[in-house]
């Protein structure tokens, strides 16, 4: 089975410092993380960076598309997915790469972002997990790069939900912490896939939750969960 630490950083330390920064990276680090979570997207010239929405206003200030704007007119707090990833070989971090395509690059979005890290991922650092939200976005990773691990995104577990996770081969299930119960995390923990939760801030539900069967929590918070797990 996948094995992921108990938690995951949330697009860095994003109770703390800018999402999905290396600013962020760093402080998740110093406050105990060992993996973070980010999302790669590709800019109109098919630079692939490190952002979640579909439009930098509300990170940046800027009121335009991502997938509208080429790399060099981003700011500069915008790293690209290489300069995250030499960041993560400076602290040591490992990562869960979300792939978080613009609307009609699911597939482009998913070869850019494995090709990557065939060139450039640390041998020192874990291999990295793939997930997202696309099944498209984790078929095509599959095909171009089977070697590396993924895991479905659901917002909801559904009842078609491990029939998707077997379509694009995953090994691991990411899912919406508040909305999952304990019958479902039993079944996805019987059918053998590592369960992750976000996006989990509150200590005491996150004991809860790993006492459910739980294997990691990502949170904007890394070290108060950590705190709150270290107590169980």
């Amino acid at each position: 089975m996948l094995q992921l630490p108990k938690v995951i950083g949330h697009r860095g330390a994003a109770a703390y410092a800018p999402e999905n920064t290396l600013a962020s990276f760093r402080e998740a680090w110093r406050r105990g993380a060992t993996w973070v979570e980010i999302d790669v997207k590709l800019t109109a010239d098919g630079v692939p960076i490190v952002m979640h929405d579909e439009s930098l206003k509300r990170t940046m200030g800027v009121d335009r598309l991502v997938a509208e704007t080429p790399r060099a007119d981003l700011p500069a707090e915008v790293p690209t997915f290489e300069q995250a990833i030499v960041c993560f070989a400076e602290l040591g971090l490992g990562c869960n790469v979300e792939i978080k395509p613009c609307q009609g690059r699911e597939q482009e979005t998913a070869r850019v972002t494995v090709g990557t890290l065939r060139r450039s991922w640390p041998g020192q650092l874990p291999p990295p997990l793939l997930s997202s939200f696309k099944d498209a976005s984790l078929a095509a990773a599959r095909e171009a790069a089977p070697e590396f691990v993924r895991a479905i995104l659901l917002d909801e577990i559904k009842d078609d939900w491990r029939q998707r996770a077997e379509a694009v081969g995953a090994a691991g299930v990411n899912t919406n912490g508040k909305r999952l119960t304990a019958v479902q995390a039993v079944a996805i923990r019987k059918a053998g896939y590592a369960l992750s939760v976000y996006t989990i801030n509150d200590g005491d539900v996150a004991r809860a939750l790993v006492g459910m069967g739980v294997d990691c929590v990502i949170t904007d918070a890394p070290d108060v969960i950590l705190q709150a797990l270290s107590s169980r």
